[in-house]
């Protein structure tokens, strides 16, 4: 097993506006309806759109490895939440998604069920998919320091 530690830093002022360090840096937001500023998705969408940008990075690594003919990946990704309960009007439900569905199309020379067994083999070895269906040990440590 070949364990690697990936790190991504945020940082937040006064409003909503979230600094993401990372390879890419970019910017989470809220639409100003909700108080932000919107200067960038919220983490609702960086959240689904991950695993969206996973499957087709796994789609990519998966025909490049196999020698497939895969000239596209087009994947929408839906998720059903409840938004009372994220914003503290209710106590009945859960905070996170009901239901995430991902349509994926794929255009390549294959048939549908060759295309089927693709995309099974993405969602076994896409790790944001992975995530999503499988626990996995969350250890928030409030630092002393306000640095991060």
């Amino acid at each position: 097993m070949a364990i690697s530690t990936i790190t991504v830093g945020s940082k937040m002022g006064k409003g909503f506006k979230t600094e993401i360090n990372c390879s890419n840096n970019f910017i989470i937001d809220q639409p100003k309806a909700a108080g932000g500023n919107d200067e960038g998705p919220n983490p609702l969408e960086v959240f689904l759109s991950s695993l969206g940008g996973c499957i087709c990075a796994i789609g990519r690594i998966i025909s490049t490895q196999k020698r497939l003919d895969v000239d596209r990946i087009d994947v929408k990704i839906e998720g059903d939440i409840d938004k009372d309960y994220l914003l503290g009007k209710t106590e009945e439900g859960r905070a996170g998604f009901t239901q995430i569905r991902a349509f994926v199309d794929v255009k390549a020379e294959m048939s549908q069920s060759e295309k089927e067994d693709f995309v099974k083999e993405i969602q076994k070895r896409c790790p944001i998919a992975d995530n999503i269906l499988n626990t996995s040990i969350i250890a928030p440590q409030v630092l002393e320091s306000a640095e991060v």
